[in-house]
């Protein structure tokens, strides 16, 4: 539990004490490497927290996967909108790896206001931040070309081109496999 504690204590600013109040929310999950966490078309019940290895959240798009994002530990992994509005899931999350995660169901995530006070000014601390990564994906793959978005994601997480198909990233990046590697060959160039 000690990623989603560090997570919460200093991305959200949860004291301590608040954490104690609630990590008896988060259950241990594991997922192993094939399996999904939430597809497509569930109703989303649980939000999970990567403790240890990776999950693939991605979509279908003309019979097309396409790779949204990659979530590693630290990170959480859910449907946000299915989570909150009890809707049924657009996405799908595949474990890349075996996957440990600490999950809390929708009925114990309702529950946290009764024991943290200012859980609602932290909750929307939580939603911004969400917002705000989405925020700027989204401006990434407006006002950045294909090499300056491959750069920006190996600066934030060089391990992910160790650990998951080059393919996969070149989706998340909205390129194709071919110049996802035309862009590596380029770069090995460089550092040569």
């Amino acid at each position: 539990m000690s990623e989603l504690k560090k997570h919460i204590i200093q991305t959200f600013g949860f004291t301590e004490s608040e954490f104690q109040q609630i990590k008896e929310f988060f259950k241990p999950k594991v997922i192993l490497e094939g399996d999904y966490f939430l597809k497509e078309g569930q109703y989303v019940k649980l939000m999970g927290f990567v403790e240890k290895g990776i999950l693939r959240e991605f979509l279908y798009v003309n019979d097309k996967e396409v790779t949204k994002w990659f979530s590693n530990s630290g990170y959480f992994a859910v449907d946000l909108s299915g989570f909150l509005f009890g809707k049924k899931s657009k996405v799908n999350y595949q474990a890349m790896t075996d996957v440990e995660l600490l999950v809390i169901s929708k009925e114990d995530y309702n529950k946290i206001s009764a024991r943290v006070p200012r859980w609602d000014k932290l909750e929307k601390m939580f939603l911004a931040k969400c917002f705000t990564v989405l925020e700027n994906r989204v401006v990434s793959h407006l006002a950045l070309n294909a090499e300056e978005r491959y750069n920006q994601l190996f600066a934030f997480n060089p391990s992910l081109f160790n650990e998951v198909p080059l393919n996969q990233i070149a989706s998340m990046l909205g390129m194709t496999a071919e110049t996802l590697s035309r862009i590596r060959k380029k770069q090995t160039k460089y550092t040569s």
